[in-house]
């Protein structure tokens, strides 16, 4: 595990599961939810998932479930891959909860067996910020492509680079490439004083060209590209989705 890695998951594993308590609920009380329209909890990706009964779906850093348990109630073989324990505590949790299973492996995506895994999937999928994790994109994506099936699909989203830079208004540059330090994606759900001992992470942003290159040069087929306002219908760029296949 290289010391980006090793930083994101120190992160990672500070207060997750009670942080996702705290947004989510319980894993009962996030799985009665769930149980009641499993395919309306993957939102603005929920056309690609209507079928996936007997599907092997990998779900790259997967999180506290949220996606992941859906897709099994919906008929899928799952497996995340995450970097957190607290994350898959969760997870095993609410998929218990769920009357369901997922396969859920604690490790860094730059570390997946692809011996084991090596041409498993039938899809893949990938949303949140994620991209920013990692400061070998190409790599990344070349173990993506590994993972998957020929045929297979990889479904991708992300926030657009350019929110970055327009919700900054200018102090990000939209062509930095260095690693920076940046804050764990809930610290702000705690107290000023608690966030005081999170420890950081480590980012490096992309312009939205290199992500579409690093897909293609992996070996990925192209298929869609679609990009989202934000989340209260903003009319900015808020999120994007690559729809690739092998």
């Amino acid at each position: 595990m290289n010391e980006q890695s090793r930083q994101n998951k120190s992160a990672w594993e500070y207060r997750a599961y009670e942080f996702w308590t705290k947004r989510d609920g319980s894993p009962s009380e996030k799985a009665k939810l769930i149980l009641e329209n499993p395919l309306a909890f993957l939102k603005k990706h929920k056309h690609y998932f209507k079928h996936v009964e007997g599907k092997r779906i990998a779900n790259l850093c997967g999180s506290n479930g949220r996606k992941a348990v859906p897709l099994a109630l919906l008929g899928a073989e799952v497996t995340v891959f995450d970097i957190s324990e607290e994350n898959k505590k969760y997870a095993i949790e609410l998929a218990a909860e769920a009357n369901t299973s997922i396969e859920y492996v604690v490790t860094d995506i730059y570390d997946i067996d692809r011996k084991r895994y090596g041409g498993s999937f039938d899809l893949l999928y990938l949303e949140g910020g994620i991209l920013h994790y990692f400061a070998d994109l190409e790599l990344f994506m070349r173990i993506l492509h590994d993972l998957l099936k020929d045929g297979g699909k990889m479904i991708l989203s992300d926030f657009h680079p350019l929110s970055k830079v327009i919700n900054s208004q200018g102090k990000v540059n939209y062509f930095d490439t260095g690693l920076k330090s940046g804050d764990v994606a809930y610290k702000g759900f705690f107290s000023e004083e608690e966030q005081l001992n999170f420890p950081d992470t480590s980012i490096r942003l992309y312009t939205l060209s290199d992500i579409i290159n690093s897909v293609i040069a992996a070996g990925f087929s192209l298929q869609k590209f679609d990009e989202h306002r934000g989340w209260n219908n903003e009319n900015i760029p808020w999120e994007f989705t690559i729809l690739a296949g092998k």
